[in-house]
């Protein structure tokens, strides 16, 4: 079992401040996913403290961004970041949408032995799903910005936000961004010596005429 302990330094020492429960919750969070590793290879990342570093705080660091509204986190794979930020933030109803069927199951399990009541978990491809719009659209970069908003763009509402978290300054991807959001990148502070960057994109309200 990964020791609890160990979470909460990492989170206290990034500014996450959390109770013991939450972070009770997000160490057995982390117990799931190695067991469920080991048969359905959902991370390439073996090791329980790296899991911590790379998965737990590597998501939390969304937090000081986040709004109040509902919360849609596309392409989540094993609930990353969604599952961290649901646990951290019970007040914000999460969806996280994934199309690999192993990994929804894996979530659905998270679900009932976690007890994680705020969130409700999808089977199917982002574009094709039929959801009313978020005031928060969530990623950890499976695809160019661009892609992500043409696949991901309508499920925000005017006013909304997408954050999408990308390794290295992503500048060549930015110039192709549609006008009608607005872009913020801030580099994120993360335990790992990788590169993070947060992509916040702002969708602009529409004009009635």
């Amino acid at each position: 079992m990964v020791d609890k302990a160990q979470i909460e330094t990492s989170c206290v020492e990034q500014g996450h401040q959390l109770s013991s429960q939450q972070y009770q919750l997000l160490a057995d969070f982390v117990d799931l996913l190695d067991k469920w590793n080991q048969t359905y290879n959902l991370t390439a990342v073996r090791d329980k403290e790296h899991m911590v570093e790379r998965h737990i705080v590597d998501s939390l660091s969304l937090l000081p961004y986040l709004s109040d509204g509902k919360l849609l986190d596309i392409g989540t794979g094993a609930g990353l970041p969604g599952i961290p930020l649901a646990i951290a933030r019970p007040d914000i109803r999460t969806t996280l949408v994934d199309s690999n069927a192993k990994k929804t199951r894996f979530l659905q399990q998270v679900k009932a032995e976690l007890a994680l009541d705020n969130i409700n978990i999808i089977h199917g491809r982002i574009e094709k799903v039929l959801l009313t719009p978020y005031e928060m659209v969530t990623a950890r970069a499976f695809a160019t910005v661009a892609e992500m908003i043409n696949m991901a763009g309508h499920h925000c509402i005017d006013g909304g936000q997408m954050l999408l978290m990308k390794g290295n300054y992503p500048e060549t991807e930015l110039m192709a961004l549609p006008a009608d959001f607005q872009q913020q990148i801030i580099q994120l502070n993360t335990p790992t010596d990788a590169a993070r960057h947060l992509v916040i994109l702002q969708k602009m309200k529409t004009v009635k005429r």
